[in-house]
C-alpha cells in the first residue's frame, strides 16, 4: 500500500506565499507523474499542476507565473510553491501520485488527504 501525506496548508494574506509538501511511502517501484488538484467550495476539483519523472510541468492558466511545482525523486516527493496568493486560491489542496509497485505491476492512482489554504486577510 502506498500513503501520502501532505503539508504546509493555513491561512495566509493576499499577496503572501505557502510551500505544500506531499511524501509518498509505502510500496514503491517507480512514481510517474504527481501532481496537485484542488477543490473549492462548490465547485469541482481540479487540476492545479502536474510533474512528470522526467520533470516536464503543466500548469493551469489561473496560476501560472505564481506557482511552482518541483518533485525530489530520492525522497518521493512534490512540493507547490505557491507565491502571490490570492482570494481565488482558497481551497482544498490535494497532491496525486501515478504509483507503479513493483516491476511488473500496473500504474496506480493515490491521493493525499488535502490541505485547506485560507486566503484572506
Amino acid at each position: 500500500q502506498v500513503q501520502l501525506v501532505e503539508s504546509g496548508g493555513g491561512l495566509v494574506q493576499p499577496g503572501g506565499s505557502l510551500r505544500l509538501s506531499c511524501a509518498a511511502s509505502g510500496r514503491l517501484f517507480r512514481i510517474n507523474v504527481m501532481s496537485w488538484f484542488r477543490q473549492a467550495p462548490g465547485k469541482e476539483r481540479e487540476l492545479v499542476a502536474s510533474i512528470g519523472s522526467n520533470g516536464w510541468k503543466n500548469y493551469v492558466d489561473s496560476v501560472k507565473g505564481r506557482f511552482t511545482i518541483a518533485r525530489d525523486n530520492a525522497k518521493n516527493a512534490v512540493y507547490l510553491q505557491m507565491n502571490s496568493l490570492k482570494s481565488e486560491d482558497t481551497a482544498v489542496y490535494y497532491c496525486r501520485t501515478r504509483v507503479v509497485v513493483s516491476s511488473t505491476g500496473s500504474e496506480d492512482i493515490y491521493w493525499g488527504q488535502g490541505t485547506q489554504i485560507t486566503v484572506s486577510s
